[in-house]
């Protein structure tokens, strides 16, 4: 802004428009001073709200915070349930002969239930589980089969004399079993038979003798009976197919005729043979020994068994009594 002075009046320039007067000082600044026009109201416009009814609220959904994170406490330790272990066989700690002993102690005494072993201690005398293994129900069978032998040819002392044919009818079924079991032993290819080969227990060729001595003596030698036939067929088909099986067999037909056969004998000899010693009941060496030796074997061998095979064992030596029990009865004849 220029101020000039003219006639005494101070003036100022308005150089934003040349062309306009020089205003009077004391107007210029009134109108530097000078407050706004005011401004014009603008028209007014009415808010119209939704109806009642209409209105919606939205609500926002936040997303949830994470949890906090807990360290995972471990689940507290369960208290492990003692181990039960099966409880043992009679005799099981010895060997499979010693539990044959008590199945046979057991078939001649069925009402007891407990039985000593050789340390003197009682044991119960159980049947067999499951799994393959010797059920109540086969066991029950075989004690009541073998209670029904003991009553048909059970007799008292005095009251039974042995024939002479019932007596040779036994030594030809007693061949025949020896030489089946003699020539199985011998000729199998199976390694648990070999054990048993030339054990000295070997009866066949001494049963020969004595039939050939009876032929001498005019009696008449017959055929093999029904029942020696069908244990015969057993034991050749049970050789082929299980050998602990089949050797349960073969060690009780020997326990049997060394610890009962032997007796049985002597009786006969003193009835009806005048005192003659046959050679079935004689053996080169010490009886017992050689029965031990095999008994041995077979305990050693049955180590290598399953509990399912011990208990099979078992089973077949109730089987076995129940065969020779049969063969036996040849011989009595009731007075």
């Amino acid at each position: 802004m220029l101020c000039a002075s003219v006639s005494g009046e101070n003036l100022v320039a308005r150089p934003d428009n040349p062309a306009l007067k020089p205003m009077p000082l004391a107007a210029a600044v009134a109108s530097a001073v000078a407050l706004p026009p005011p401004r014009r109201p603008g028209s007014f416009r009415s808010v119209q709200l939704p109806r009642a009814g209409s209105l919606s609220l939205t609500v926002p959904r936040c997303s949830p915070s994470p949890s906090p994170q807990v360290a995972e406490t471990p689940p507290e330790a369960t208290k492990s349930k003692p181990r039960r272990y099966p409880k043992q066989y009679p005799g099981e700690a010895v060997g499979v002969a010693e539990e044959m002993r008590f199945v046979a102690m057991r078939l001649r005494n069925p009402k007891r239930t407990t039985i000593k072993d050789k340390s003197g201690e009682e044991t119960e005398a159980e049947d067999a589980g499951a799994d393959g293994e010797t059920s109540e129900d086969e066991d029950d069978d075989v004690n009541k089969e073998h209670e029904e032998e003991e009553e048909e040819g059970d007799v008292q002392a005095g009251e039974w004399m042995p024939s002479m044919e019932g007596f040779v009818k036994y030594l030809v079924d007693s061949k025949l079993v020896f030489d089946t079991i003699e020539r199985i032993v011998a000729e199998s290819t199976d390694v648990a038979y070999v054990y048993f080969r030339k054990s000295g227990l070997e009866r066949s060729e001494s049963i020969a003798k004595d039939l050939e001595w009876f032929r001498e003596q005019g009696i008449a030698i017959p055929e093999p009976s029904p029942s020696g036939l069908a244990y015969a067929a057993y034991l050749t088909e049970l050789a082929e197919s299980n050998a602990p099986a089949f050797l349960s067999h073969y060690y009780n037909i020997y326990f049997a005729h060394i610890t009962g056969g032997v007796a049985i004998g002597s009786k006969i000899s003193q009835k009806i043979l005048q005192g003659k010693e046959l050679e079935f009941y004689k053996w080169d060496a010490d009886v017992e020994l050689l029965l031990k030796d095999a008994r041995e074997k077979l305990n050693e061998l049955s180590k290598h068994w399953t509990r399912k095979d011990r208990n099979l064992c078992l089973k077949e030596a109730g089987k076995c009594f129940q065969h020779l029990g049969k063969m036996v009865r040849l011989i009595i004849s009731l007075s």
